[in-house]
């Protein structure tokens, strides 16, 4: 189960200070996600689409992964089941969705600087066409996903980071959307 949330953010700053003081930085890459829907079962027919399924290309390691987001009744979702492998060679990925006739749905492009804060991994990002985010994602152990996702978003307040907007679709739904 992964818990996390993404949070467009006003001011970046005093939580890049705060990171550089009391985190431990883990790395900065380049993550160029693309994302296919199966031709028998088509993920953004539904709204919010609950399903991803992605291919990753990170700093040259590539991932598959599909992720299904639980949704409340108010429509936000706090955590997702993923499930994530590494493949050795992308565009054979590729030539394989082709041929099981997956469609391309969008390329997220984003630069990705992340730190290991406590049982939180936070993740600054820059995503192309969309601006700057914050993703802080949860690595402790049986937690009720509701609770640690507020304390996250009480966390970035006291940082007093400013207007902070959640992002419960992800990022490319927000890229979808912003093609339509």
């Amino acid at each position: 189960m992964e818990i996390e949330i993404k949070v467009k953010v006003e001011n970046i700053r005093p939580l890049l200070t705060f990171l550089e003081e009391k985190g431990k930085f883990k790395y900065t890459h380049n993550q160029i996600d693309e994302y296919y829907t199966p031709a028998h079962r088509n993920f953004v027919d539904f709204n919010p689409i609950e399903e991803w399924l992605r291919l990753r290309n990170s700093n040259g390691k590539f991932f598959i992964t599909y992720k299904k987001h639980y949704y409340e009744e108010d429509g936000k979702s706090n955590y997702a089941d993923e499930f994530e492998s590494a493949i050795d060679n992308l565009e054979q990925m590729n030539n394989i969705f082709k041929a099981l006739n997956f469609k391309y749905l969008i390329t997220v492009d984003k630069n990705r600087s992340s730190w290991n804060y406590n049982d939180y991994e936070i993740s600054l990002d820059s995503v192309k066409e969309l601006g700057e985010f914050v993703e802080i994602e949860y690595k402790g152990k049986d937690a009720n996903p509701k609770e640690i996702t507020d304390q996250m978003m009480q966390f970035l307040m006291a940082l007093e980071c400013g207007n902070l907007e959640r992002n419960f679709k992800g990022y490319p739904y927000l890229l979808l959307e912003k093609k339509q």
